[in-house]
């Protein structure tokens, strides 16, 4: 009988040094509500590993059973499958440890505010992106999806600011297929290409602004949803066919106070409240219907009251 040859093959293998990583292979989210869901969601649904970071396990469960529901939504809609959801939920990992973000080759902060806690907004990210820094390579882009805040002021306190963008994700309207794109006074332009290209790899349009507070889309929306409650309040027509206006008229997918239930009542607020202070501009301050409705926690889809009634799916009551 033969004798029987066994040769290793390790040395056949690729090892980790030789191993190309291809860029944008793993993304890092810190803060997984629901703009960090659509985030991890949109980029898992492209091929791309996705690691977000939440403050307990009870959170990182909320938000992959979040995930989870919507992509359930697509598979009764048929625009996915039972298989195709098992490959994106495979991609998509919950941690505590903010050293699990250390291979991501980019980084999108998407906390959400905290109101108990009386700290600014600004100050909390700002120490989001010192924690992101510590555990990750120089090349790493670190970016906010915050809107209203300028991402030269988030990066000021960074060793690389360089490495900074702003970057905003529609999740009024999840799979709109823009995405702005903000640029601060120490990105460079490597660095803006490469997320220029991020966008384009999870199938959306770039649309470049200029550092300002409240970019294109808030700007805009805040002063619409003022003017909007102005109208209601002098009673020239009712809030139902305001919105109806908007839709059929002017061809808005949701009117101004069905999308203000949406974003969320208290996070309109402080988007007024921001750019408020910013500008200095009345326009921007919120409407006192707006205010009303906060302090009496009807937040909109969150809570099951807004502007409008919502069942447990978010679905508007028909009244």
């Amino acid at each position: 009988m033969a004798e029987i040859v066994v040769e290793p093959i390790e040395k056949y293998a690729l090892n980790k040094r030789k191993r190309v990583k291809t860029l944008f292979s793993k993304i890092g989210v810190v803060g997984c509500g629901k703009e960090g869901q659509s985030i991890a969601r949109i980029a898992s649904w492209h091929g791309i590993e996705v690691v977000f970071v939440e403050l307990s396990l009870e959170r990182i469960e909320s938000a992959l059973m979040g995930i989870s529901r919507e992509l359930d939504n697509r598979i009764e809609n048929w625009g996915l499958t039972l298989s195709e959801k098992k490959a994106i939920m495979g991609r998509i990992r919950g941690t505590l440890d903010y050293k699990d973000l250390a291979d991501c080759d980019f980084v999108i902060e998407a906390i959400r505010s905290d109101e108990k806690t009386g700290e600014r907004s600004i100050d909390v990210r700002k120490q989001v992106f010192r924690s992101i820094e510590a555990v990750v390579d120089r090349d790493t882009i670190i970016a906010t999806n915050a809107t209203t805040i300028v991402i030269s002021e988030l990066a000021s306190e960074l060793v690389y600011r360089d490495r900074c963008v702003s970057l905003h994700f529609f999740v009024t309207s999840s799979e709109a297929r823009i995405i702005e794109v903000v640029k601060g006074l120490y990105t460079t332009d490597e660095v803006y290409s490469k997320v220029c290209t991020f966008v384009k790899l999870i199938n959306r349009d770039v649309i470049p602004v200029e550092e300002s507070a409240g970019l294109i889309s808030v700007r805009l929306y805040v002063a619409l949803l003022n003017e909007a409650c102005q109208t209601l309040m002098e009673g020239i027509a009712t809030m139902k066919d305001i919105d109806k206006t908007m839709v059929i008229g002017l061809g808005m997918r949701f009117g101004p106070f069905h999308t203000a239930d949406i974003i969320g009542l208290n996070k309109v607020v402080k988007w007024m409240d921001n750019l408020f202070e910013e500008f200095g501009d009345p326009k921007y301050k919120p409407s006192p219907l707006i205010k009303r409705m906060v302090r009496a926690k009807r937040l909109g889809v969150q809570t099951g009251e807004g502007f409008y009634r919502y069942d447990a799916n978010g679905k508007k009551i028909a009244e």
